[in-house]
């Protein structure tokens, strides 16, 4: 399976931010579906969809401030999982600061992106997470 038809895994709370992700991919003419978790409960709920043969994600990008479950456990359960473990994920977090950051390298994040609170800059980081995950960057089959 290719990358680009591979979806992105997007785990969000914020529906504004949601929005400008997709809007943002959108423009960028990524070719990848998005897929959306809402909570860290969702997002953990996506191993079993996996399980079940459901297309690994190409990249998944991760807030660290969810509710139900945070976004470090998230990464943590991901980075301990024998089978989607190598599944890369971008930390895509407002936080700057540098125990999120920290923390989030400490548990196996492949990335930490402060998100932009400009729209073109948004757009920008878009389109560098397109070039480099989905294009660029090779996964295991």
């Amino acid at each position: 399976m290719l990358n680009t038809e591979r979806p992105i895994l997007l785990i969000e709370d914020n529906p504004m931010d949601v929005d400008l992700t997709r809007r943002a991919f959108k423009r960028s003419e990524v070719p990848n579906p998005v897929e959306v978790a809402r909570d860290g409960e969702e997002a953990l709920s996506f191993m079993k969809k996996w399980d079940n043969a459901a297309p690994l994600p190409v990249v998944i990008l991760l807030d660290l401030k969810l509710p139900k479950i945070d976004g470090l456990e998230v990464l943590r359960q991901i980075k301990n999982h024998p089978h989607y473990r190598m599944i890369p994920v971008v930390v895509f977090s407002s936080s700057d600061e540098e125990r999120d950051i920290l923390s989030a390298y400490q548990n196996g994040t492949n990335s930490y992106i402060v998100k932009p609170v400009d729209f073109d800059r948004f757009l920008e980081v878009a389109q560098h997470i397109d070039k480099y995950w989905i294009e660029i960057n090779y996964l295991p089959r």
